[in-house]
Formats: C-alpha cells, sequence, structure tokens
C-alpha cells in the first residue's frame, strides 16, 4: 500500500474531518481514504448524459407532463 502526507492543511478542514470521521464511527485517516476513493471512483465512472443527469437530479423527483392526444396528419395542400 501506498502512502500520502497532506501539508498546509487549513485547520478548517482538519476540524471538520475529524468531525465528519466521528460522526461515521471512522478515524480520520480511514475517512480521508474514503474520501479519496470516492472522488477518484467518480472521475472514473464516465456515464452518457442521460444517466448523470438522472442519479443527480432523480431523488427529487419529477414532473408529470400533459401529453396531447395524437390527431391524424391534414391532407397536404393541392398544388394544382
Amino acid at each position: 500500500m501506498a502512502s500520502i502526507t497532506i501539508r498546509n492543511l487549513d485547520d478548517e478542514v482538519k476540524t471538520r474531518l475529524r468531525v465528519r470521521a466521528a460522526s461515521r464511527g471512522r478515524s480520520m485517516e480511514e475517512e480521508a481514504r474514503s474520501i479519496i476513493r470516492e472522488a477518484v471512483e467518480r472521475e472514473t465512472n464516465s456515464a452518457d448524459l442521460a444517466t448523470t443527469l438522472r442519479d443527480r437530479f432523480g431523488p427529487l423527483g419529477g414532473v408529470e407532463l400533459e401529453i396531447p392526444q395524437r390527431a391524424p396528419m391534414p391532407d397536404p395542400p393541392r398544388l394544382d
């Protein structure tokens, strides 16, 4: 396994990471690994636009549109 060191991390970011990790019952190190893993997986999972939009906005609910009834096509104009 590889390891990295993160320097110059803002105190506020470190505090929020510590709180987030504690709320999930993880160490700060495990929480940071999880965040990095999720970020990298998101980049490599290139879905099409429709799937991406459905995943992002689907939980908000949809809109029911009224679909008008279809009618027969009118006859084309006569040119004689």
